[in-house]
């Protein structure tokens, strides 16, 4: 044993020194590159302004119409006692502001999104061929045109949809109504409008997790009555840069996933599945998150801003997988003066059920079909925990949920 060893105080203080030096590196790669540049997220325009005054103005025989950010309860039951004519009245004169409020029946949301859809659509169109913009710009105009194109096909459930700034959205799959069982899947850095699906890469965005997470779900159960939510509803970190590294977008986020959480329909239980930065998001809202959430699980995880997942101070079940390839494994797991999000979640200190990621393709490639997270995710998702597959073969993960040490 060295003399540094014996010395608890300096022993200390050299894993301290270690971990900012780890930290400046990173800082020093990043900003080589570039990515550390703050780039400001575009705020939202005059549309949501004039939307929102608009529905204020208007009327329900003579009673005033809620005010947005009011519980979820207090819209579901003015829906309710206005009846469905007067609130598809309101889907299509107040698009904007129906289609994004919790608590008011999804298929009127779904409806109210489709209108606003097909305007943003009519507006963006305008911009493809418009000379003031430069090539990029008539480009990324096209790359949008396209987007609404393909949300507005029959039978996507859009559930919530803002086209300002970069954009945030959310797709249904299955009957959210009558859904027993809600996953939801919450994606990192670098999610919007125009990477909310891909062609290529598939299963690294999120619409494409979300039809591989509900096939899998529904070949694990046939029978049980699941839904799915691509859940891109909150403006993402650009980039793998200061943003994030800090957890003030998160923070925002968890506020919207909150909400969504606890304006579901019916009492379903909830399952959170949440990707990259999503997982430090997760971590945000866990307290908050009501107690319908069950299980959260995160995957290629940078940190959940606490130090155990017992800091979490939630009721749900906490799971977590990293593939052997994963580059988020050479990211420093600290946080130091709000930079950083705390301690690794596959760490055993940490204290999460470690599940098995078999078979994943590195970062973007756990919802990649035939891969035992998949597998671990659907199981999950429909409550089969006893198909589980841990990350050590003596099934720690599983202990206690039935009662006594799975073996």
């Amino acid at each position: 044993m060295s003399s540094f060893d014996s010395d608890p105080a300096l022993s200390v203080a050299l894993s301290v020194w270690r971990a900012l030096l780890a930290l400046a590196v990173v800082f020093v790669l990043l900003a080589t590159t570039g990515w550390t540049t703050i780039r400001h997220q575009p705020t939202q325009g005059d549309t949501r302004a004039q939307a929102l005054a608009a529905w204020a103005r208007d009327r329900v025989g003579g009673r005033a119409l809620p005010d947005p950010v009011a519980p979820a309860r207090t819209i579901a039951a003015f829906f309710a006692a206005v009846g469905p004519a007067q609130g598809a009245r309101l889907a299509t004169a107040h698009p904007f502001v129906v289609g994004n409020l919790n608590g008011a029946p999804v298929t009127l949301r779904y409806r109210a999104n489709r209108v606003s859809l097909g305007r943003a659509l009519a507006a963006e169109r305008g911009r493809v061929d418009d000379p003031r913009l430069s090539a990029d710009g008539r480009h990324e105009a096209q790359r949008r045109v396209d987007r609404f194109r393909s949300l507005m096909r029959p039978g996507r459930q859009i559930l919530a949809f803002d086209p300002s700034g970069t954009g945030r959205t959310a797709e249904v799959l299955g009957d959210l109504e009558r859904a027993r069982r809600v996953s939801v899947i919450v994606p990192g850095v670098d999610t919007n409008l125009l990477t909310f699906q891909k062609s290529a890469r598939r299963y690294s965005a999120v619409v494409g997790m979300a039809e591989s997470l509900y096939d899998a779900e529904r070949r694990a159960d046939p029978g049980a009555r699941t839904a799915v939510i691509a859940w891109a509803d909150y403006t993402a970190p650009v980039g793998v840069g200061i943003d994030a590294a800090i957890g003030e977008l998160a923070e925002r986020g968890a506020v919207r996933l909150v909400d969504l959480t606890g304006a579901l329909p019916g009492d379903s239980r909830v399952t959170l599945f949440c990707h990259s930065y999503g997982s430090v998001l997760c971590g945000v809202a866990a307290p908050r998150l009501p107690a319908r959430v069950s299980d959260v699980v995160v995957a290629g995880s940078p940190g959940m801003r606490v130090e155990r997942a017992a800091d979490l101070d939630t009721g749900a079940r906490v799971w977590a997988m990293r593939d052997a390839d994963d580059w988020i494994a050479d990211v420093p797991h600290l946080e130091l003066g709000g930079v950083g999000h705390g301690t690794d979640p596959v760490a055993p200190e940490f204290g999460a059920r470690l599940l098995s990621a078999a078979g994943a393709d590195g970062h973007a490639g756990y919802f990649v079909p035939g891969t035992l997270s998949l597998q671990n995710f659907a199981a999950i998702g429909v409550g089969s925990y006893r198909s589980l597959t841990c990350s050590t073969a003596d099934n720690a993960c599983l202990r206690g949920i039935f009662g006594a040490a799975a073996s």
